[in-house]
């Protein structure tokens, strides 16, 4: 095939056009072109007040693809397709007796166990949390009655951290082999809409995506797989630091000597049991903040200028960065365009805020993470673990500030830059569910993140008009923006440096960070563990 990019057409443009368009850029004849397909679609809002264009990359057939390229050999935007098909490294053999164990059922437990049984490995899927229909009950719960289930919320649970939020598919990972295709072929083949394949920021959104990830399971269970809830893994069972299996909290032991641990950012208890058993684990940066709420029209019209609204632009997002005196980073983080701000903690007696967006995104409000750069080496030194200590530290703190019954503490901007407590709410009314509690946010987090904050605040005003809005929502706090360790694993083998047969994995493990990627590295460990069973299956009948 062949594949043009940088392909541009006004926006309102009928769908003619686009099969008019390649035509001449390739100065064909209609009948040499056979077939073609949008691998990617972008915008250009760069000049929004005039034309905002859309942006294709095109993959193609003609009659003579060769003779074509040849013709365009010295052109950078026509040349030849990747092949971005997905091809098995592995097939399980029909005598193979051993499973293998998959820690956690979030996007990298999941597309690791989806591998698995796809090349007929048979994984059993242990997931502390509950299925996604209780789940989105339990979440509710909290959201709507003030009750927490901790071990069914916003952390845990079928489809993990990621299904509560905006359903985003994109990533800026390199992904030399397209896996990040599979994942996105496989949402799709269970219900999510065709889209994804080739929007430039595409989104599922939470109430769809519950529906996929239950459809995906029910592969998984068709190809032998098992899944069991509610079973939350409590201790390892290990042989010269060998895996040869895990305990559950109930006492139940589960044998296998490759286990893949998908466990998410916020599973705590089980790496402080990792901790224990002296699985190599090094602290790693993440970032701490709040999440700031406006009118998503505001978001609109800066980012789309007379298109906003458009219904082909959808809800406008954006991306901001500003590098403080201090030395320390701002950033927006998870923007969820037209979403509200939700309570995802899993513990008793902490707050911790996230964002989230429904498919249509048409909720009042745009919000994101305006979160801060933090550090072991200079910010939380003491160990592996002192990264979730610190988190700890600082979401007690929130639940205090919020009222001690799930309220989140919260500021207007205008207050928050001025350094006084709010006492009303202006325009802008806050999404958060259980509620919110008028506060001093400069209480909640370190003097260093409230200094950068509030200088970035103005200076993103700047970018973005009326970014600093008086009335502004802030609500606190954002903590769970990344794991805060790395469960350090081999390059090649994709098992911990030091505990073999132990797979670190996604998201909590500290290689990924967002839905694609940690499904993208649960395909990369899913194979690595076939090839390792099959190798010692191997060496075991030789």
């Amino acid at each position: 095939m062949i594949r043009i990019t940088e392909l541009s057409l006004p926006l309102d443009h009928p769908e003619s056009a686009l099969r008019e368009a390649i035509l001449k850029r390739l100065k064909l004849a209609d009948d040499e072109l056979l077939d073609f397909a949008v691998f990617k679609r972008s915008y250009d809002a760069r000049k929004k007040n005039t034309e905002i264009t859309f942006v294709y990359i095109i993959d193609l057939d003609t009659r003579d693809n060769e003779a074509v390229l040849a013709r365009f050999a010295d052109d950078t935007h026509i040349k030849a397709a990747p092949d971005t098909a997905y091809y098995p490294v592995a097939q399980a053999p029909a005598d193979l007796t051993e499973r293998p164990l998959v820690v956690g059922f979030g996007p990298c437990g999941l597309f690791a166990a989806l591998t698995l049984a796809q090349m007929g490995f048979k994984p059993i899927v242990l997931e502390r949390g509950r299925d996604v229909r209780q789940r989105t009950k339990d979440t509710w719960a909290l959201w709507r009655q003030n009750t927490l289930n901790t071990e069914s919320n916003v952390q845990f649970g079928e489809g993990g951290a990621g299904l509560f939020s905006d359903g985003k598919l994109y990533s800026q990972i390199k992904d030399p082999k397209f896996y990040g295709r599979k994942v996105m072929q496989e949402f799709v083949r269970a219900g999510a809409p065709d889209e994804i394949l080739f929007v430039n920021k595409p989104h599922i959104g939470t109430f769809r995506l519950t529906g996929i990830v239950a459809k995906m399971r029910e592969e998984i269970i068709e190809l032998g797989g098992e899944i069991r809830f509610e079973s939350r893994v409590t201790d390892l069972l290990l042989d010269n630091q060998s895996v040869r299996g895990v305990v559950l909290a109930d006492g139940t032991e589960m044998l296998s000597r490759h286990v893949v641990l998908a466990l998410g950012h916020s599973a705590r208890d089980t790496f402080r049991m990792l901790h224990r058993h002296e699985v190599f684990i090094e602290p790693k940066p993440f970032a701490i903040g709040f999440r700031i709420e406006h009118p998503q029209s505001l978001i609109d019209r800066a980012r789309l200028g007379k298109y906003a609204g458009h219904p082909e632009l959808g809800a406008a997002d954006y991306k901001l960065i500003h590098h403080a005196k201090n030395g320390r980073a701002v950033y927006s983080f998870c923007m969820c365009p037209g979403g509200t701000v939700v309570a995802a903690t899993s513990e008793e007696g902490r707050v911790v805020t996230n964002g989230m967006s429904q498919y249509s995104r048409n909720e009042r409000n745009a919000n994101s993470g305006i979160v801060v750069g933090i550090n072991p080496e200079q910010d939380y030194p003491g160990g592996p673990l002192a990264g979730i200590e610190l988190q700890e530290r600082l979401e007690e703190i929130a639940y205090k500030l919020g009222g001690c019954d799930y309220r989140a503490p919260a500021q207007l901007v205008g207050d928050f830059l001025r350094g006084q407590p709010s006492t009303e709410l202006g325009e802008v009314e806050p999404s958060y569910k259980p509620g919110v509690l008028l506060c001093d946010l400069a209480d909640a987090l370190p003097d260093y993140v409230i200094d950068a904050v509030r200088e970035a605040l103005p200076a993103f005003g700047k970018k973005i008009r009326g970014f600093d809005r008086d009335d502004a929502i802030l609500t606190g706090i954002e903590s769970r923006t990344s794991s805060p360790i790395r469960i350090t694993r081999d390059a090649e083998s994709f098992q911990s440096l030091n505990t073999r047969g132990l797979y670190p994995a996604g998201e909590g493990a500290g290689y990924a960070g967002g839905i694609l990627s940690a499904g993208i590295d649960g395909i990369k460990v899913a194979e690595a563990v076939a090839l390792a069973m099959l190798q010692e299956q191997g060496a075991a009948s030789a």
